[in-house]
């Protein structure tokens, strides 16, 4: 039996890839959308991948099992409850596929999605009845399990699919054998639970033990401990378990058509029709230089999940990039099926050479010299843009606390007469801040360079 895990750190995403090296049958099970991974390592094996599983409808990425089916005719199983624009084969609670000598056994296990299901794998050469690992999806992770919250706006309340992932975990999970392998859909830095563990694999035995959710407790208490304290949702998330049920281009086929270069002067076209110029250069290439209007998200950082926070998937984006990486940029858009990519800035900011009245800068202030100046006579608002959580552990005196994630929404409520700084834990969420509140018409945005790490750097006090 071979079992090759993938981990997209981006999303904090698992995948895998499961085969019998006899026959070369393989099955990939929540595959991320560009599959090359995937095809390389088949070849490596020697394997054809003929079946792709997704264990729910995926809220934080899009799947790559359209372009598994039309790359190599793999067939796509969802679980029976699912309902998809695309064919696919049912699973019901205890079917089964043979892949050579290892079989795969679908448990139906909803909670945190109506459609989830769970696959149990056997290697039929160690033994016929005692199971080797499970993949358990976004069911249950290793320290935490699923939140039953993702699917309110479509009808499904946080309290109901709690009560079902009460149900699945003690009446599915649970009776596999303690030394049963666990492989999880998402690791640390996941938003689909609160406690997710940075261990890629665990057992049924050490979950028992370990995970908070699964000591005794009745049913209730049960769900009133996974619905309390998630982390806020981007808005992307129910875009994209939605696109997950339907039939749509492939990767390839959007990259196709997305990879064109614009001029300057459609760029500035684009943006005065509306369309939203995202930059992904380093946070201080930037705050240096850009074009007027732009928003900073960078490569290096949690790019797609705050792409998909704060972008409109319905508006065309125009990327500005370092050059060599748009198709870098795409793709990982394309993650998370941002698909309206009318193209990139043709020879990135180059381009400006000749036009500096395009461009702006961002202010940045070091952590002493907002120290001095808070001592000042200058009313300076402070707005702290981490989560309440990071928040209520401690911040800097005064600031108020408006999370990035709820920014666009609230931004109404701060002055727009005031010298604004903002800040974050390291720098990287202050300059989306700063950029989304520059292009809203604040007058005067500054970026504390650092974050509230600089900030106790140089021994500068923080309160709770």
């Amino acid at each position: 039996m071979i079992l090759e895990r993938y981990y997209l750190a981006c999303l904090a995403h698992a995948s895998y890839l499961i085969a019998d090296e006899e026959s070369g049958e393989a099955a990939v099970v929540d595959p991320q959308r560009d599959i090359d991974c995937y095809l390389e390592s088949a070849a490596e094996l020697g394997c054809r991948i003929s079946h792709v599983f997704l264990t729910h409808f995926h809220a934080d990425f899009v799947a790559g099992h359209l372009e598994l089916r039309d790359r190599q005719g793999a067939t796509i199983h969802l679980g029976s409850r699912a309902s998809a624009q695309y064919a696919f084969t049912p699973m019901d609670d205890g079917d089964t596929l043979d892949l050579g000598r290892v079989r795969l056994e679908v448990l139906e296990t909803p909670g945190h999605s109506p459609e989830s299901i769970s696959i149990v794998v056997y290697d039929l050469d160690q033994h016929e009845r005692a199971p080797h690992a499970v993949l358990t999806g976004d069911t249950l992770f290793i320290g935490d399990v699923g939140r039953p919250d993702l699917r309110a706006s479509l009808g499904w309340s946080a309290e109901d699919l709690g009560g079902m992932l009460y149900e699945s975990l003690r009446e599915k999970l649970l009776p596999l054998p303690d030394e049963t392998l666990v492989y999880p859909g998402h690791g640390a830095g996941s938003l689909c639970g609160k406690h997710l563990s940075t261990d890629s694999v665990s057992t049924i035995g050490e979950q028992r033990l370990h995970n908070y959710a699964l000591k005794p407790m009745s049913k209730q208490q049960f769900i009133g401990i996974v619905t309390a304290d998630q982390p806020d949702t981007p808005d992307y998330f129910t875009y994209d378990a939605v696109l997950n049920t339907k039939e749509r281009p492939t990767l390839d086929e959007t990259l196709e058509r997305e990879l064109q270069p614009l001029s300057l002067d459609e760029v500035l076209a684009a943006q005065e029709a509306g369309g939203q110029v995202l930059d992904t250069r380093e946070v201080a290439d930037f705050e240096g230089a850009h074009l007027r209007g732009s928003l900073c998200i960078g490569l290096g950082g949690s790019y797609a999940t705050w792409c998909g926070t704060i972008l409109n998937p319905a508006q065309p984006i125009v990327i500005v990039a370092e050059l060599g990486r748009e198709v870098e940029a795409a793709t990982r858009l394309g993650r998370i099926g941002f698909d309206a990519v009318a193209g990139y800035l043709g020879g990135g900011m180059q381009a400006l050479d000749s036009r500096p009245e395009l461009l702006e800068r961002t202010e940045r202030v070091t952590a002493s010299s907002l120290a001095e100046q808070l001592g000042g006579p200058e009313p300076l608002l402070v707005v702290d843009v981490r989560t309440s959580r990071e928040w209520e552990e401690k911040h800097v005196e005064g600031a108020v606390n408006v999370p990035l994630g709820q920014l666009r929404e609230r931004r109404a409520s701060l002055p727009q007469e005031r010298v604004i700084v903002v800040y974050c834990t390291s720098g990287y969420r202050s300059a989306i801040a700063a950029s989304l509140l520059m292009r809203e018409g604040f007058p005067t945005v500054c970026d504390l360079v650092g974050g509230l790490g600089a900030w106790e750097s140089v021994r500068l006090p923080t309160v709770v």
